[in-house]
């Protein structure tokens, strides 16, 4: 739960049932429109992005699938009543392929509880009674009954609490339970700066001793020593039981590797773990994490300070007291570098992958143009993580491959070169459904020139995949997108820096909309072909999606962006590739006009 510190006022209306509304397609573009200085602000809602009805939306939260229904359930942080952050409650939807969801109107769960009356906040989803018996869903989250509560303010025993909620008729009604709350707050003897957003998963390769093989994660950090998560053993048979095993990791405050890493910060929020295997069987636990109290660099100034990251942990042995952590640190890296945080995830047994949303924020817009739009934040597309593994690698464009410490590297003595192992993120092919009335076209084998080629574009709702073969001496290559009126988003990779930029327009002068670069450290890697005895460089690939206002980058699967803009323009009018030094676009495709089309 991204918790900001101010108290806000909870409804207490002692309601222990929450019924649902009947639900909307979340499907059509917001055509509210309004006046800044003389000129129409077009619309900036998404359109396949999931939005809530109206008001604030912040983490994404109960994530999961229901096998009993063949549907797929996300709620969301959700302020209802007014455009700002506080009311903290749950909204709720659903669908059948992550990429139809339809929203209900009113929320699932609101604060309306004695030990909630602050707010319902982060929490998970399983996919079964608390007795771990099919055919129900649970809700685990985080009850507040005081505010304000931040990593920055001293602790007050008892803000956080956990508690549970059930759902026998497939999320539409979903009830407190008389045993709430389960936890009444951090384990004894811990000074904490903050414990919420409980997730629970199974953790093959750690052994506790304990005869359960499901964990809880709660996040927070302990006070002037180290950001970390709380966790626990959980009885699968009784999710009332949770028993306190220690900290995961100590890493230390504002703990930063380097620049691929990031800053860990203060305290977490909103931590999952997942253990990933490559095409040969190697596994690796991964830690997803939001890190609170980042140390200012520089970049981004007008946001909080703070960052959505990963690391892979090495589970530890011979561990003598909870005081212990559980695990080591291995390495690192940031999983977006732009507005995108609070990244939640749940296993997909309909796939068997891990998917991720999280909650890009409406942060760089100023409050005089946020508040009558009517809504604020979005849910990002959904995502997968993998454990991306390359082999025979001799060297990355600029750095020395053990300055890198987003990777993990295993050397070949015979070749004298390098397996490399780091984090994988991608979009998920489901939402490929979305180009099923999109107007497609495709380019390659172009040299490219710094005036770039351009291909024409009739909306703001598309889809770009793109792959260039950078040259040796090439200083700047990537996309252009024209907005129209002399507006245009960059999205550049310079070889020389081994850095991803996006430079964003501002087309409201004096609107104070933060429209600074978003930056990211991202290298190719040149592997070795001991059979030829020939060296090639990967492919610079970009695959980006663009809905409106929300821009998300991924970048060789393995660098990711997420950002805003706000162009006065509801279409973009085109997208230029541009290179230089021999450089050359092997392919794009785009698909205009991204959306989902009934037929009722």
């Amino acid at each position: 739960m991204a918790v900001l510190a101010r108290a806000q006022s909870a409804d207490k209306r002692g309601i222990h049932e929450t019924h649902t509304q009947p639900y909307r397609h979340n499907r059509t573009a917001y055509q509210d429109k309004s006046k800044h200085q003389g000129t129409t602000k077009p619309a900036w809602r998404p359109t396949f992005h999931l939005t809530a009805p109206h008001g604030w939306l912040n983490d994404p939260c109960g994530l999961g699938y229901d096998p009993t229904t063949g549907l797929y359930h996300l709620s969301f942080q959700w302020n209802p009543k007014e455009n700002d952050w506080g009311n903290v409650s749950w909204g709720h939807s659903v669908s059948r392929d992550l990429v139809e969801w339809e929203t209900s109107l009113v929320p699932c769960l609101t604060p309306s509880t004695e030990y909630d009356r602050c707010g319902v906040f982060t929490g998970c989803l399983r996919s079964t009674d608390i007795r771990g018996n099919s055919g129900a869903l649970t809700y685990l989250y985080t009850s507040v009954g005081h505010l304000p509560i931040h990593y920055s303010l001293p602790y007050k025993t008892g803000c956080e609490t956990l508690s549970m909620a059930v759902s026998r008729d497939g999320g539409k009604t979903w009830k407190r339970q008389d045993c709430n709350p389960i936890l009444p707050g951090p384990p004894e003897n811990v000074n904490v700066t903050g414990w919420r957003d409980p997730y629970i998963c199974s953790w093959p390769t750690m052994c506790s001793g304990s005869d359960s093989d499901l964990y809880g994660f709660i996040s927070g950090g302990i006070a002037a020593e180290t950001p970390t998560v709380f966790v626990y053993s959980v009885n699968p048979k009784d999710l009332r039981e949770w028993k306190y095993i220690g900290p995961l990791v100590n890493v230390g405050l504002n703990f930063r590797p380097s620049r691929w890493s990031g800053d860990f910060g203060v305290n977490w929020e909103v931590a999952t773990l997942a253990t990933l295997s490559d095409d040969e069987g190697t596994s690796r636990d991964f830690v997803v994490m939001g890190t609170e109290g980042c140390k200012e660099t520089g970049h981004q100034p007008k946001r909080v300070p703070r960052g959505q990251l990963w690391m892979s942990v090495n589970p530890r042995h011979g561990r003598r007291s909870t005081s212990d952590a559980l695990a080591t640190y291995g390495f690192a890296g940031i999983f977006d570098h732009g507005c995108f945080y609070a990244a939640n995830a749940f296993y997909d047994p309909v796939t068997g992958r891990k998917i991720v949303y999280g909650w890009i924020m409406e942060e760089d817009l100023p409050d005089a143009l946020r508040h009558p739009q009517g809504w604020s934040g979005l849910i990002s597309l959904p995502r997968l993580m993998s454990l991306t593994t390359l082999r025979r690698v001799k060297r990355a464009r600029q750095s020395e491959l053990k300055s890198i410490t987003s990777i993990e590297m295993e050397k070949d003595a015979q070749t004298g070169t390098y397996t490399i192992r780091t984090l994988g993120v991608q979009s998920d092919p489901r939402v490929e459904k979305l180009r099923a009335n999109a107007c497609r076209k495709q380019i390659g084998g172009l040299e490219l020139k710094p005036e770039g080629f351009t291909l024409p574009l009739t909306t703001s709702k598309w889809e770009l995949d793109a792959e260039f073969a950078v040259g040796s001496q090439c200083t700047s290559v990537g996309v252009e997108i024209d907005h129209g009126d002399s507006n245009y988003t960059t999205l550049t990779w310079a070889p020389s820096t081994e850095t991803f930029q996006i430079n964003r327009p501002n087309p409201i002068p004096d609107s104070n909309i933060n429209n600074a670069p978003e930056k990211a450290p991202h290298t190719l890697f040149t592997t070795f072909d001991p059979e030829t005895g020939t060296e090639s460089e990967e492919p610079l690939r970009i695959h980006a999606y663009f809905d409106m206002s929300v821009l998300e980058v991924f970048v060789n699967e393995r660098t990711v962006i997420s950002t805003r803009v706000y162009p006065l323009n509801d279409h973009c009018t085109g997208v230029r590739f541009f290179g230089d030094a021999n450089t050359t676009l092997s392919l794009a495709d785009v698909w205009d006009g991204l959306g989902v089309i009934r037929v009722s």
